[in-house]
């Protein structure tokens, strides 16, 4: 299931890259929605694979695109075009929390997913999350159909230089803790991109990611002692 991206598609972001101006993209327009509709078929599939094993919020996967003009307001960089197709899709419901991400270059492709920029309470819920159920943690991220997927870095973000305030400075768990986002990758090459069935394999990289969702759901929507948060004139 699912659309194979084209060599033609790779090539299109090629030569944005080379050329990032109006004047070029202009001229290119027609290319340009050959290509999109190629992405538009890709993310549709893998939409697709993915309701049959999470519940997702996003509509349609043309929705779950991101747009291919760039916000230069603020930007040093005032290329008008990203250079990548990107994609998102986040779970429904505010109790199933997390999404999946791919982000496709003309050079390499990688997907995954996690949490990005969580707010300061959600913050302070998994870390104590985390504290209290460290082993329980680590077995889910140690386990084998996680590292075949995503290796034995697991997860990737940045980072504060100490434990963070309120934490034992001491504390196994640590290297966790000191985590401010809580990220997870896994690539692939162009080669691989252009399979058949790579709408597949990425699928199941995302299944792989299915149970660090439910841990973090659940430390998300629960308080110290298990009980919800919601209908507590809670915070969520």
């Amino acid at each position: 299931m699912g659309a194979t991206i084209s060599k033609d598609n790779i090539q299109f972001l090629k030569e944005l890259k080379t050329h990032n101006n109006r004047e070029w993209f202009a001229e290119n327009k027609d290319r340009y929605h050959k290509q999109h509709e190629n992405i538009i078929a890709f993310s549709d599939g893998l939409l697709a694979l993915l309701k049959q094993h999470d519940d997702i919020e996003v509509i349609s996967g043309k929705k779950a695109l991101h747009r291919i003009y760039r916000d230069v307001r603020f930007a040093k960089d005032k290329s008008p075009y990203k250079t990548n197709w990107a994609g998102y899709y986040g779970r429904a419901t505010k109790l199933l929390r997390g999404g999946y991400y791919f982000h496709l270059t003309p050079d390499a492709c990688f997907v995954g997913g996690g949490f990005w920029q969580p707010n300061s309470q959600d913050m302070k819920l998994v870390r104590d999350a985390i504290q209290a159920n460290e082993q329980e943690f680590r077995e889910l991220i140690n386990a084998n159909q996680f590292q075949k997927h995503f290796g034995p870095v697991g997860l990737h973000g940045a980072r504060l230089k100490t434990i963070p305030r309120g934490y034992d400075k001491n504390s196994s768990a640590r290297d966790l803790l000191s985590l401010k986002q809580y990220l997870i990758r896994k690539e692939f090459t162009v080669s691989e991109m252009l399979e058949n069935d790579f709408t597949a394999r990425v699928n199941e990289a995302y299944k792989a990611l299915r149970p660090f969702f439910n841990w973090m759901s659940d430390a998300l929507t629960h308080d110290a002692n298990g009980e919800p948060l919601f209908g507590k004139g809670g915070a969520h």
